[in-house]
């Protein structure tokens, strides 16, 4: 479940009740009945209708990369959008956005090779410059190699470069947001815990005590 509370249909806002139609159905509530039609639980929206104009301010975000004022490839932008839900560890913002990579003309095998791109020979140089820069963007906090802007500079204009970094970082804080509120499909438990020693165990838990040389230890190759 996510952590934050979730608006009901009988209470949300009409900034809301437009979204729940759009996205769940009309009259339809997306807490007593929830599901949308790419299988997600859709709790996205029944979280973000807490703040109404929170709500609207991410949905005036989508309005604006799917504008049709935008100089930015639509098969780069979501190449961005994608790497940046991996590589931020979100798998609803990854998988909503191979849904839109297929869309965009993608491969099955270019899909599947968004993780390990850099050993793919599957991507054209400008979508090798586009995966850089999303790495360089989401893993290096915006610490952009000059060889990498470079790349972007030879095929792009600065107006679709600074399109894709806006978008690209719009989907970082989303994926970002989704696993801290545990949204979607990031709702998953911490998978990084201690695993417990066995119940019926007597030996020392101290095992590199043999390395010890006040106990009688030696290093290797002694």
């Amino acid at each position: 479940m996510p952590r934050l509370r979730q608006v009901p249909r009988e209470d949300a806002d009409p900034i809301a009740l437009s979204m729940y139609d759009a996205v769940f159905g009309p009259d339809r509530d997306p807490i007593a009945d929830p599901g949308t039609a790419t299988g997600t639980p859709g709790n996205w929206w029944t979280v973000f209708a807490l703040i109404p104009d929170c709500l609207a301010h991410a949905v005036q975000g989508f309005q604006f990369y799917r504008s049709k004022k935008r100089r930015l490839s639509p098969r780069l932008r979501e190449l961005g959008q994608a790497r940046a839900g991996f590589a931020r560890g979100s798998q609803f913002v990854f998988s909503q956005h191979c849904k839109a990579l297929r869309a965009a003309g993608f491969t099955e095998a270019q899909i599947a090779a968004i993780d390990y791109w850099a050993a793919s020979d599957l991507f054209e140089p400008l979508e090798r410059a586009v995966l850089a820069y999303t790495d360089d963007l989401v893993l290096q906090g915006g610490r952009v190699a000059d060889g990498t802007f470079a790349a972007l500079k030879a095929h792009l204009s600065d107006e679709e470069i600074l399109e894709l970094t806006y978008i690209t970082c719009t989907y970082e804080m989303h994926a970002t947001m989704c696993r801290a509120l545990r949204l979607e499909y990031d709702d998953v438990d911490e998978r990084i815990v201690e695993v417990p020693m066995p119940e019926d165990e007597a030996r020392s838990i101290d095992f590199m005590a043999v390395v010890d040389p006040e106990r009688g230890g030696t290093a290797p190759g002694t």
